[in-house]
């Protein structure tokens, strides 16, 4: 669908679904987690960049993702679906459960960084900051404008420009879209250096 090459991430499945930090896959090897606001396309976008286009459930409603999702890559190899943030006919007692997993997910040895998802329609929003203190360094954050076919030229270039005078050195971003496949492949290449980042760990 995105591309005519053969997807690196062929074999990607949902190895399993945390309700609680005890049911986190062992901490080895490298993962990258997947966070937004719910209805930013993130499920979207990981299906594009894994060229799986059943990895991730994609829906017009909201608040879908409701757990950690783990899904392997390769070997010891792993991208985590963390649940939406910003919808409000969520339950707080629900929303509240999240925090937790989130929280245990950070001082995993096995993170690798993250990537933020933001409809570049909007802009970063206080959900989004928040997101980027909490991924305090050395955690790596990628930020990712998604939507960006919605966007004339000087629109995309003004929304690129502001998030990155915004984050300055604390994230990287890039515009991007799946039905225009604007930023897939830059994107994907940069997941799969994370993946295969043996280096890197958080302190």
């Amino acid at each position: 669908m995105y591309t005519t090459n053969v997807s690196r991430f062929s074999q990607g499945h949902l190895l399993l679904s945390a309700a609680a930090p005890a049911q986190f896959p062992a901490d080895m090897g490298a993962e990258v987690a997947f966070v937004g606001r719910s209805n930013a396309g993130k499920s979207s976008a990981i299906n594009a960049i894994t060229q799986r286009t059943g990895l991730a459930r994609t829906s017009k409603t909201p608040g879908r993702t409701r757990l950690l999702n783990f899904f392997e890559l390769g070997t010891h190899q792993r991208i985590v679906d963390l649940p939406g943030y910003g919808y409000a006919k969520g339950s707080e007692d629900e929303r509240m459960s999240w925090r937790p997993l989130i929280d245990a997910l950070k001082p995993r040895v096995s993170l690798r960084g993250v990537f933020l998802i933001v409809d570049s329609r909007r802009g970063l929003l206080d959900g989004d900051r928040a997101l980027i203190d909490w991924a305090e360094p050395p955690l790596r954050i990628h930020i990712l404008l998604t939507k960006a076919d919605k966007l004339n030229r000087s629109e995309s270039a003004k929304v690129l420009r502001e998030t990155r005078t915004i984050v300055g050195d604390r994230a990287t971003a890039q515009l991007f879209s799946v039905p225009g496949k604007t930023g897939v492949e830059e994107a994907r290449k940069l997941l799969e250096s994370w993946l295969d980042d043996r280096v890197f760990a958080p302190q």
